[in-house]
Formats: C-alpha cells, sequence, structure tokens
C-alpha cells in the first residue's frame, strides 16, 4: 500500500488595500495595498517564516492588492509564485483545486492568496463540504488546512486559523 503525501493549504487574505471608491482607482482590480498594509505584511511574512512554513508553490489572484500580498510573500520566503484567475472574487474553488492537483512534482505546501468571501467559503468547503460556516478571514489572516486528498469538497482538517495581529506578535 503507497501511503499518499499529505498535503498543507495555507489560505491568505491580501493585506489593507486602498479603499473602494477611492478616486484613481475606477477597476476593483486595480486598488493596491496601502503603505501600511505593506509594512504590516512584511512583519506577517517574518511571522511566516518564524512558522517554517513549507511552501511549494504560492497561487494569486491577479488583482493588484492580492498580487502585491503575494510578491511579498514569495520575496520573504523565497518560492515561486504564480497568477490565476481562479482565485479572483467569483472563481470558480473547483477549478482552483484542480490546478493544485496539477501541481508537478505533487505540492506538499500551497498558499492561495484571495479575497473575502470567496476565501472563507474555500476553507468552509474544504472542513465541512458547505461554504456556510461563519468564518472570518481579516485582511492579511492566514489559515492552515491539511489534507491527505484534496478534493472540491469536504477533505481537509483546520489546523490553525491566525489573526494579523497574532503574526505580527511573533517576530
Amino acid at each position: 500500500m503507497i501511503k499518499q503525501k499529505s498535503m498543507n493549504l495555507y489560505i491568505l487574505r491580501h493585506g489593507l488595500a486602498v479603499e473602494a471608491g477611492t478616486e484613481g482607482y475606477d477597476k476593483d482590480a486595480d486598488r493596491p495595498l496601502t503603505a501600511k498594509g505593506e509594512r504590516k505584511l512584511h512583519l506577517i511574512a517574518d511571522a511566516m517564516e518564524e512558522l517554517d512554513l513549507e511552501l511549494d508553490l504560492i497561487l494569486s489572484s491577479p488583482y493588484k492588492r492580492a498580487r502585491q500580498t503575494a510578491e511579498i510573500v514569495a520575496d520573504v520566503l523565497k518560492v515561486k509564485m504564480e497568477l490565476t484567475s481562479t482565485l479572483e472574487p467569483g472563481g470558480s474553488s473547483s477549478e482552483l483545486i484542480q490546478l493544485i492537483g496539477k501541481t508537478k512534482p505533487s505540492a506538499e505546501g500551497v498558499m492561495v492568496v484571495g479575497h473575502e468571501p470567496y476565501l472563507s467559503g474555500l476553507i468552509s468547503l474544504l472542513i465541512s463540504g458547505s461554504t456556510n460556516l461563519p468564518i472570518v478571514m481579516r485582511k492579511a489572516g492566514l489559515c492552515k488546512l491539511s489534507t491527505d486528498s484534496l478534493k472540491h469538497g469536504r477533505c481537509a482538517a483546520l489546523e490553525w486559523l491566525l489573526t494579523p495581529k497574532q503574526m505580527r506578535l511573533m517576530v
């Protein structure tokens, strides 16, 4: 019998961004992180380093604030990053799970960076089989799920869910 490798899936919400409706940012996809959001994310990425996260890949929404968040983490943790439309607001969690499953060699640690309410719905789906659990993902909050077989539905265990403040206290 071959034992399947387990996978850790880290789910990170983008950091503090320019508010919707701010002059000069007509499209939601163009809203960047604020200077404060960038500073806090560098501390949070340092906390991730302290946690010894073992990542093979970071997948990010192409929206500017999510991409910037992923770039900061990828730079600090020295991990490859790719953009995917499956993590945009309204993206397909089914397609995201298929994409993760196709990583070669099979990834043991993947981080996804995106938006609410998509991410809390994804966490809920993977731990309960439904998107209805009332999960709160703060901006720059981080969740760790573990699974022996990633699929669209109940397949994962919630290891932890950290707020940005908890992570900043680690460094």
